[in-house]
């Protein structure tokens, strides 16, 4: 395949996702155009083996599981508690409340695996009483955009699910590996609040009244629930009691018996937590038979060998490749969501990282943290538009608040590759 080809297919592509398409039905018809142009293989057969392999792989099962867990929370008022167990020991650490989005988000991401469920439902509960009580709106916002990106690191993580499915690599190892960084992100998140707060102390509403540590106590039961569901759902993973996909299953259990036992398991919200459920699912499901049938496509044609012949030519060192790959990230989060990309690329870049020797569960935490950098990018981030929408304000004008938590992902990414073990550490336990 010649330069000018690979050039049209890529312009082409961009050219539909850019009209605003279905992006799973773009990502068809792209493939569907460059079988039928480029190559002599029947088109009809080949999409149909592709779209069932990659749809009906038991794998996968988990994914719809934990978004229905996830959506069974949203509607629940364990999600409220959060805020009455975390807000009395935040009072005397610098920046307070703020830190409550980071908590609040660490904690919600345990058992959402969503970052835009993480962003939205934590900013419904938090931007409120921290507009009442004084914060200023640009940190507030700035740190919600950032600490909604946890919903892709913390397990159960569902870009990783889609990420182990695409390169055939163990997901609950793949959990496992995203709880260090994830503990990682929520303290570089929190020291900069605490730097923020220190350097203006002006703008940081003044403490409550000390409360006793009995009153913390008795306030800290309403987050019980919620991290006993955590629990059980990574406990299960990482002592090899159940697979991932079994401990979505659990994850779905514990919060309908928690949904039932504080009242909100009502028939319309279980039925409406059903069906944004499927909803959410399908459109991945579109996206992942678009994508796997484009991946042969383009397989057939060439494209990933002469991409990995022009990397190669490049002579790159690891941690070149991987600025590299993190710039090109970047760039493609400017026009599809986290999803796509790691279905669209893990095909095309696999054989690359394979051969600079770096490991797939490291650089599938790696390639989530590049992700989340995608998520607080315009134009299409996510949790950008989950915050547009709670607030009616511009996406460049929330971008800029959240710019200082994009820089603190970079240095999370470095910090890994200085320390590895961090992310291959626990899943070498297992």
């Amino acid at each position: 395949m010649d330069i000018v080809t690979a050039a049209l297919l890529i312009a082409l592509l961009i050219a539909v996702l850019a009209s605003g398409f279905w992006i799973g039905l773009a990502l068809l018809g792209v493939a569907v155009f460059a079988m039928e142009v480029f190559t002599s293989r029947p088109v009809g057969d080949s999409m149909v083996f592709t779209i069932w392999g990659s749809t009906s792989n038991w794998t996968l099962t988990a994914l719809p599981l934990f978004l229905w867990m996830g959506e069974i929370l949203f509607r629940s008022r364990l999600t409220a508690d959060l805020f009455k167990g975390l807000a009395p020991w935040l009072n005397h650490v610098p920046g307070r409340l703020l830190h409550a989005n980071v908590i609040g988000c660490g904690i919600f991401a345990a058992v959402s695996g969503s970052s835009a469920a993480t962003c939205a439902t934590i900013g419904k509960i938090t931007l409120p009483e921290l507009k009442q009580r004084g914060y200023p709106d640009a940190i507030s916002l700035g740190s919600l955009a950032g600490a909604g990106t946890f919903g892709l690191m913390i397990p159960p993580s569902i870009i990783m699910i889609v990420y182990g499915v695409a390169t055939d690599t163990s997901i609950s190892k793949l959990f496992v590996a995203g709880i260090v960084p994830g503990l990682l992100l929520m303290a570089l998140f929190s020291g900069y609040l605490v730097v923020w707060a220190l350097r203006h102390p002006g703008q940081v509403p003044a403490a409550d009244a000390a409360t006793s540590l009995m009153d913390k106590l008795r306030a800290a039961r309403h987050l019980g629930p919620v991290v006993s569901l955590i629990a059980l759902v990574i406990g299960a993973i990482y002592s090899g009691v159940a697979t991932a996909t079994e401990s979505a299953a659990l994850g779905v259990a514990g919060s309908l018996l928690l949904s039932r036992w504080e009242g909100t398991l009502t028939w319309p919200a279980l039925k409406d937590g059903l069906a944004s459920a499927c909803r959410v699912y399908c459109m991945i499901g579109l996206i992942l038979a678009g994508a796997s049938f484009l991946t042969l496509a383009m397989g057939f044609i060439g494209l990933p060998r002469e991409v990995a012949a022009f990397i190669g030519q490049l002579h790159l060192s690891p941690f070149g490749l991987l600025m590299l790959l993190m710039a090109f990230f970047i760039v493609l989060g400017c026009f599809l969501d986290g999803i796509s990309m790691v279905v669209l690329t893990m095909a095309v870049l696999l054989p690359t990282v394979q051969a600079a020797g770096i490991d797939l569960v490291w650089f599938g935490i790696y390639v989530v943290l590049v992700v989340e950098m995608a998520q607080i990018t315009p134009p299409v981030g996510f949790n950008l538009f989950v915050l547009q929408g709670l607030t009616q304000r511009e996406l460049p004008e929330l971008a800029r608040m959240a710019l200082p938590f994009f820089g603190l992902l970079v240095l999370a990414v470095l910090l890994i590759w200085v320390f590895p073990q961090s992310v291959l550490w626990l899943p070498s336990l297992m």
